[in-house]
């Protein structure tokens, strides 16, 4: 059985005080969400607040990139993933569109990132997805293959233990548009069988693969209800308390 995964990424909202507050409010309305892990993502400058705050609860804390060294260099502005697990988060989001459409990353740079968090014994959550132009062409298998086989280039079995995918539909994040529990299905069990065909169907059955696109209180039942969905990757719907908590206990 895939435990599944409810994760809020908060992106560049809220300041310290604010992540504590909304954190704390959570851990309470979640306290009993046994069913699956909760996971949220604050901005680097809150990580240690907020995971003083939630020590000793079901929730757990992500950071929202890391960099692509492992070990501490001359790298002004990056974020080492050792920092990241010193200041209290256990995962990390790599790969989510905003950093490839905004800060140039790629199929490479995703790589070089997950290598770097497994070396300091993070869970990655690997980001995937197309943009509405490659879907319209016919191109969103091909996209999302070559992103989940360039991502994980080289991984073992073992890494793979820390590994959760993530797909996002760019085209549904943040516009309203949400792809269709069917499309959702089919995209997820497509990359079920890609990671089957570089690893191994083991390993395959065994991934998490989240949903990443609009994902809100009233879609999160339907979406959860199919075969290979096995939890979800929030955006504006996890920056408030209670929102986030009726996603989270969608059962």
């Amino acid at each position: 059985m895939r435990k599944p995964v409810i994760a809020g990424n908060w992106k560049m909202h809220k300041l310290i005080g604010e992540s504590v507050d909304t954190a704390v409010e959570l851990r309470d309305l979640v306290s009993n969400a046994g069913h699956s892990e909760v996971v949220i993502a604050p901005v680097f400058t809150a990580l240690r607040s907020v995971a003083d705050r939630l020590e000793g609860s079901n929730v757990r804390v992500a950071a929202q990139d890391c960099s692509t060294k492992a070990e501490h260099t001359a790298r002004t502005g990056e974020v080492c993933a050792d920092m990241l697990k010193d200041a209290g988060a256990t995962y990390v989001i790599i790969g989510h569109s905003e950093r490839r459409q905004f800060n140039g990353e790629t199929d490479e740079t995703v790589n070089a990132k997950v290598k770097a968090a497994l070396k300091h014994g993070l869970v990655c959550i690997v980001c995937v997805g197309e943009d509405l132009s490659q879907r319209e062409s016919g191109d969103a298998q091909k996209v999302v293959a070559t992103q989940v086989s360039g991502g994980l280039a080289g991984l073992t079995l073992t890494d793979m233990e820390r590994i959760i995918i993530a797909y996002e539909p760019v085209w549904a994040i943040g516009t309203g548009r949400t792809a269709t529990p069917e499309q959702a299905q089919e995209m997820h069990g497509f990359i079920r069988r890609a990671i089957a065909s570089s690893h191994s169907k083991e390993c395959a059955d065994s991934v998490r693969i989240l949903y990443g696109g609009s994902v809100k209180p009233d879609n999160i039942a339907d979406l959860m209800d199919r075969e290979d969905i096995d939890g979800a990757l929030v955006g504006g719907a996890s920056l408030e308390a209670g929102s986030f908590a009726s996603i989270v206990n969608y059962r």
